[in-house]
């Protein structure tokens, strides 16, 4: 069933023939593992490797006699696991790589994309230098060029169309500086419009989450996961997609004999090692969880005390629960009766138990209400706030948890304080610039505190008509800054797009799809590329999947006419006259801003999450000291970082001095405050309609109030006796942040850090002690329900489950329910029957341009294709391997590409990666590519081929869902 997909003559053959004409050696296994500097003979194509297979990297020549080598650590670039990548410089040049044995994290292994990052800073398939796009064709160009031109053209736009005319498109790439300082930039240049890849990974786990039980992050770690009994994957392809993170669940799962349950539609890598393994129809994951809450209820598996103690809303969720008996769930998801029931008693029964998901839960219309529901089956078995439980949320990119900390995000200021003016005048004070300079950025103060449109939809808001865009005017120029084209759905909508805007800049250490579809789109002018360097050629820090941060060095210095990413944003700011305000308090040396200090304004003003604590210094002397940390608990046992957890994991209170050790287990009542330890955050009140949202009888250990408590303000401290404790110093910030009204200042505004320090004095978490909420009331469907794709091949199932009524989100109209009651008229199920969803490969990453123009990775997946069960390609004339026609829903949409005939997808369904690019429509781009920059591999993008469809919550969008046909070509 799990077949090997590089094992076709003709994919070596169609590769080796491109090597040759690009004067490239054979692309072989032997040569990837020799100059990646792993043993031949590894997993390398299909996950992790053994340390049995390891030897020390042989990547390059051997330093000249007497020259020196330096050992230098940086973080891998792509998922979010956050292995230690080691490299050997000699001279200046990067020659030798190996996975760090130190951290506890990757602990010497390395996946295939890791083991070969190497090659993204020696690569020549490169941006070498600005290109302009002149006449239709690339044209060399200068940096003073480039950054008089663009300042000059989207300030000519501001003038005529106001500031959020300009989208500023970010990136998870970012370090945890860069993000940050890109969403400063958008700031000062005075929009909201400014957005990362999290809108469509996990925006919607990050909703989801923080509004059951506080902040939006996974609740454990990955090693932790080794604590469980029972682990439940739901949405997650842990084996493909985090390789390395799965040797900590395996060995955990062997330690244990632990229960591995995955429910999947597809049959996939991870599947392979469940104990039980669960197909059901894409889309239907609340409908799942119902019906496993619904035999936890019925049997009495459910945990009452904590519930009882900890939890708000639980009546309300059992009205829901009622509706999704046995039979229901069976009719709605295709799972049987009898299965549903022993997955729900192997998770509340054999405990502790953890929910592990990725991208296969958030990216649908209902993605928030998704997440809530794998939230309220946690509370409901009491498997939260204790080792092997939790939310274990796997993110995507190296630094897609850090860029959403940081507010690189449509609906914050950074560090989740919001967009209200009381988060203006936070980041006011923490910036040293005035308030009121910030309102006179905008183009009204309601517009200041209204998010920004999603990055789904910034075609739509380029398109539409000018009154259905909730703004001063439609988007007129996009200033990408390390974000693809082809991870946004519905690309036949990007590419009018990409014709109607009047500027298109691109800064990327690759072209990217935004290349190569701005050509398609007709473009002649008016498009910059602008090389940025690596991440391996900058330095700062980066948070993995487990909230913990850790420092990057720089390896080698930026190759060609690259920069840094940081003073690619200097140059831009200086260029429009603000360099002065938003880098006062920041050292800038040749144009370049000091990560460092950037990294410490940081800790200035993020008391909210508990970014404090990180200073520069701390996380470099954890990345000094790896080996000193405890592979499942992540505490050093000795050493100079004794008593901290690896990477300090947010929240790490109060200020770098109080040295708190960070929380490796979020909501953990059995430490004390000072250890790591917390409650449920009191964010949204302490009643609603007479009920007590705080928590009864539940403290975390050591806290002097022994119940359920508020936020912290200056005004509780006095209330409690407790403000004495308070610094003559602390005071005075206090005071002068207060003025008359000091009394509120929280312990997220309050810019001394005491509040906090002295709650913690006293055993208590700052934020408070409250219930988590199965009720979410304030967000769309407070209980969650289930509602059917947009594009659903059941339409006997839409009229008792249809998507929610159009409305404006984002100042944008989202008509999904438009969309759904004309697709169920037309009959459009009956002209494209097969469902078509996403997913990842272990080869490659997002948006592909780095890994596909990676001759390692390149080699290892060579074609785009589509998996097809056996049924359906016998019924359609389709054989493995050959080449067929995709066509979708939407736009008359067409993608050509190869056909996996394998029973991994069942009949009715149908899978592609999402990580190619470079073709539309079955044509190949290649030559719209700046020379020498194309990606070795090219092929058709899923996204061709995704339709409309988007949560109401977060603007998500609907890659995992749609409808298509395939035909043999």
């Amino acid at each position: 069933m799990l077949i090997k997909r590089s094992d076709r003559p003709a994919r070596q053959t169609r590769l080796a023939g491109f090597a040759e004409g690009q004067g490239l050696a054979r692309l072989d296994r032997r040569s990837f593992l020799r100059r990646s500097g792993l043993a031949a003979g590894g997993l390398a194509a299909i996950g992790a490797l053994p340390l049995a297979n390891m030897r020390k990297a042989e990547a390059g020549p051997p330093p000249e006699p007497g020259a020196t080598v330096e050992i230098r650590k940086s973080i891998c670039t792509h998922c979010a696991v956050g292995c230690t990548v080691t490299a050997e410089v000699s001279n200046g040049v990067w020659i030798g790589q190996e996975p760090s044995f130190d951290s506890p994290i990757n602990r010497g292994s390395h996946c295939a994309k890791g083991a070969s990052v190497r090659e993204l800073v020696h690569s020549e398939r490169r941006l070498k230098y600005p290109l302009k796009l002149v006449d239709g064709a690339w044209k060399r160009a200068s940096w003073d060029e480039a950054i008089t031109d663009i300042c000059d053209r989207i300030t000519q736009i501001r003038g005529a169309s106001g500031a959020d005319a300009v989208y500023w498109l970010g990136s998870a790439k970012f370090t945890n500086e860069g993000a940050y300082l890109f969403r400063k930039l958008g700031a000062f240049w005075g929009t909201n419009n400014t957005d990362h890849q999290a809108r469509i990974c996990h925006s919607t786990t990050v909703t989801g989450v923080a509004n059951t039980w506080g902040y939006g992050a996974m609740t454990n770690s990955i090693n932790d996961m080794r604590n469980a009994k029972t682990l439940l994957y739901l949405g997650s392809n842990a084996a493909e997609a985090h390789p390395v993170a799965m040797q900590h669940m395996l060995e955990g799962k062997e330690l244990n004999n632990a229960n591995m349950i995955v429910v999947d539609p597809r049959m996939t890598r991870t599947a392979a090692h469940a104990t039980d393994y669960v197909r059901l129809r894409p889309g239907t994951d609340i409908p799942f969880l119902y019906g496993l809450m619904w035999h936890i209820v019925k049997n009495g598996w459910e945990d009452r005390e904590f519930i009882q103690s900890r939890v708000y809303g639980y009546d309300d969720v059992l009205k829901e629960i009622e509706k999704w008996p046995p039979d229901e769930v069976e009719r709605v998801t295709g799972v049987p009766g009898g299965q549903v029931e022993r997955i729900a008693r192997l998770f509340a029964t054999e405990k502790p138990a953890t929910l592990i998901w990725c991208m296969g839960q958030t990216q649908h219309t209902v993605g928030t209400a998704n997440v809530r529901a794998s939230c309220i089956l946690l509370l409901l078995t009491g498997n939260v706030g204790k080792p092997g439980t939790g939310a274990n949320i796997l993110r995507g990119h190296d630094n897609v948890q850090g860029a959403t900390d940081v507010g690189l995000d449509i609906v914050t200021l950074p560090f989740y304080y919001g967009l209200k003016d009381t988060a203006w005048k936070h980041w006011s004070r923490v910036w040293e610039v005035d308030y009121e300079w910030f309102v006179s950025r905008f183009d009204n103060k309601e517009i200041m505190e209204a998010p920004g449109i999603p990055l789904t939809r910034w075609f739509d808001a380029v398109l539409l008509p000018k009154d259905q865009v909730h703004q001063k005017d439609n988007v007129r120029a996009m200033f990408v800054q390390g974000h693809a084209s082809n991870s946004i759905t519905r690309i036949p909508e990007s590419i009018k797009a990409l014709a109607k805007l009047d500027l298109l800049v691109v800064v990327d250490p690759h072209p990217t799809t935004w290349a190569s579809l701005a050509l398609k789109a007709g473009r002649k002018g008016d498009t910059w590329l602008l090389p940025a360097c690596t991440q391996f050629e900058a330095k700062g820090s980066r948070v993995a999947s487990n909230r913990s941060l850790q420092w990057g060095e720089q390896i080698v210095k930026p190759s060609f006419e690259a920069k840094d990413d940081l003073e690619i944003m200097y140059l831009i700011a200086q260029k429009l006259g603000f360099a002065d305000k938003m880098f006062k308090n920041i050292k800038v040396e040749n144009n370049l801003p000091e990560a460092e200090d950037i990294l410490r304004e940081m800790n200035r003003g993020s008391w909210s999450t508990g970014y404090c604590g990180q200073s520069p210094e701390r996380l470099k002397l954890h990345m000094a000291n790896q080996k000193d940390f405890d592979l499942v608990d992540l505490r050093a046992k000795d050493g100079p970082a004794r008593g901290d957890y690896y990477g300090l994991p947010w929240p790490c209170w109060g200020a770098p001095e109080v040295k708190h050790p960070g929380s490796p287990l979020l909501y953990n009542t059995n430490l004390h405050v000072m250890d790591g330890g917390g409650t449920f955050r009191a964010r949204f009140g302490v009643e609603r309609d007479g009920v007590n949202l705080l928590a009864s009888g539940s403290y975390s250990l050591g806290s002097e109030i022994q119940d359920g408590y508020p936020e912290f303000t200056y005004g509780v401290l006095k209330k409690l006796g407790w403000d004495q404790d308070l610094t003559p110093d602390e005071l005075a910030t206090i005071e002068k942040i207060g003025g008359d009204k000091a009394d509120a200042v929280s312990w997220s505004t309050d810019l001394s850090g005491g509040i906090q320090r002295v709650a913690m004095k006293h055993g208590c978490v700052p934020y408070g002690n409250a219930r988590a909420r199965m009720n979410a009331f304030g967000v769309p469907d407070p209980i969650p329900v289930h509602r059917e794709p947009i594009y659903t091949p059941r339409v006997d199932l839409v009229a008792k489950y249809p998507t929610r009524e159009d409305e404006v989100q984002f100042r944008l109209p989202n008509i999904g329910f438009s969309v759904q009651k004309s697709a169920v008229d037309r009959q459009v199920a009956k002209q494209f029957p097969l469902i078509l969803s996403t997913g990842r490969l272990v080869e490659f990453e997002g948006g592909g341009e780095e890994t596909r123009s990676n001759p390692w990775l390149a080699e290892l997946q060579q074609d785009m294709f589509i998996e097809i069960n056996p049924g359906d390609a016998s019924e359609r004339g389709i054989v493995d391997g050959g080449w067929v026609w995709v066509t979708g829903a939407e736009n008359g949409s067409k993608a050509r590409m190869r056909a996996l005939v394998t029973e991994r997808v069942g009949k009715g369904l149908a899978w592609m990666p999402f990580h190619f690019g470079g073709w539309f429509g079955g044509e190949d781009l290649r030559a719209n590519y700046p020379e020498g920059a194309d990606p070795i591999v090219l092929g058709e993008s899923a996204n061709t081929i995704t339709t409309y469809g988007y949560d109401p919550a977060t603007g998500m969008q609907e890659p995992k869902v749609t409808l298509c046909q395939i035909a043999a070509a």
